[in-house]
């Protein structure tokens, strides 16, 4: 049996820290390769078929005080509830 455990020392150490060192590799070089692939990338164009819009004009509505006052009564009451 004792000739064995060099065989089974072997398979049993040597071999997996074989495969864990062949994996941090190529993980590196995998590291290395795509953070030139996403460097090389060019900036994504828009739609060319469609001409840019422009947005719609904001609209503001002055609140008279009375207004003012009901919709902080609003805002009390609902968070009042939670």
């Amino acid at each position: 049996m004792s000739e064995h455990v060099a065989i089974l020392l072997a398979f049993g150490v040597a071999l997996p820290a074989a495969l864990i060192v062949v994996c941090a590799v190529a993980f590196v070089g995998y590291r290395y390769g795509l953070r030139f692939e996403i460097r090389r990338r060019r900036p994504a164009r828009g739609l060319v078929a469609l001409p840019p819009q422009p947005a719609p004009q904001r609209e503001y509505v002055e609140l008279s005080s009375a207004e003012q006052d009901a919709f902080q009564g609003l805002v009390r009451r609902l968070n009042d509830r939670h």
